[in-house]
């Protein structure tokens, strides 16, 4: 029998990528998570694709014996039993950076549209406002100082971007560069809390897990500039938002721009929605178009190398030494 992929989207443009790059020799259903098409399919399944770090656990190695790989479209993975991945003995493996453009665009636009007050300047035009009541408080960019915490794929795009806008980057992440990569990259280190004491924008690029959950929470926020803007693409437990919030409303920090939150959907009740010192997006920084199109190159060549006996790329860290 030919292999057997199980592809898992609730995009439909990764799906019709899918279907467009569908490798020769395979068998592929594409089916909804949990579906009944999906339990039907795993039985047999030697590759399960897509967005379904919500499916690892124990039941998903039981139902689908033949797992060989666990191939995300996503960068996170924080909702994956990864205890039951290593004691099933397969590999999961994230987007390869496929999303990074994206994200990292997407950091720049929220940075842009809190500074320039982008969706009040919209609604008052809308609403026959011309510059509102006042005149809003507008800011460049040039000059400001971004620090970045968690220099991965996505901070280093966010950073090479951010230079481009003239701004000074620093940077925070555990695994420190050398001084020739910074120098590389225009860009210097600081330690956390430095970081956030210096910075006029604060953009977070790290994973979600147990070092990262609120790692900016009330002390974190009372360290930064009254005029500072956060800006974060990551995942929302990154942040304690309850402390956020209050920082919003007393005006402790002057903005921010948030694709991510602890629930999502966020509850139409979270005081986040009638702040008018926030820009939101519901978590679309990553799937784009294009980044659709790379997310499913990536996930269908990482199939072929296991497929052939060769290691994977892109394994989580978690897994990375098994």
């Amino acid at each position: 029998m030919p292999p057997k992929i199980v592809f898992v989207t609730n995009f439909p443009v990764a799906a019709d990528f899918a279907r467009e790059m569908a490798l020769s020799g395979y068998d592929m259903a594409i089916a909804e998570a949990r579906s009944a098409e999906y339990k039907a399919a795993i039985k047999d399944a030697d590759y399960l694709v897509g967005f379904v770090d919500m499916l690892v656990d124990r039941q998903l190695f039981l139902d689908g014996p033949k797992l060989k790989l666990i191939q995300l479209l996503s960068a996170g993975y924080n909702n994956a039993d990864i205890e039951a991945a290593r004691a099933a003995g397969v590999p999961i493996c994230n987007n390869g950076g496929a999303n990074s453009t994206a994200v990292s665009e997407h950091a720049l636009l929220l940075m842009l549209a809190v500074s320039r007050q982008l969706v009040k300047q919209h609604q008052d035009v809308a609403n026959g406002r011309w510059r509102g009541n006042t005149a809003p408080d507008l800011r460049e960019l040039r000059d400001k100082t971004l620090g970045i915490v968690g220099l991965g794929s996505i901070g280093k795009k966010t950073a090479r971007l951010a230079r481009a806008f003239g701004m000074h980057v620093t940077y925070y992440d555990i695994a420190r560069l050398s001084e020739a990569e910074e120098d590389a990259l225009g860009l210097r280190f600081r330690l956390f809390r430095e970081l956030l004491a210096s910075s006029d924008l604060i953009s977070l690029h790290v994973p979600l897990n147990a070092s990262t959950r609120h790692m900016i929470g009330a002390e974190e926020l009372g360290l930064m500039k009254d005029s500072a803007i956060l800006i974060n693409t990551a995942r929302g437990p990154v942040v304690d938002e309850a402390a956020l919030i209050k920082a919003l409303e007393s005006r402790q920090i002057a903005a921010a721009g948030l694709d991510v939150f602890d629930e999502e959907p966020t509850p139409p009740d979270n005081p986040l929605l009638r702040l008018d010192n926030v820009t939101l997006t519901a978590h679309m920084a990553g799937p784009t178009f294009d980044s659709h199109k790379a997310r499913v190159r990536n996930a269908f060549d990482n199939v072929q190398r296991v497929n052939r006996g060769e290691a994977p790329l892109w394994i989580i860290e978690e897994l990375a030494d098994r």
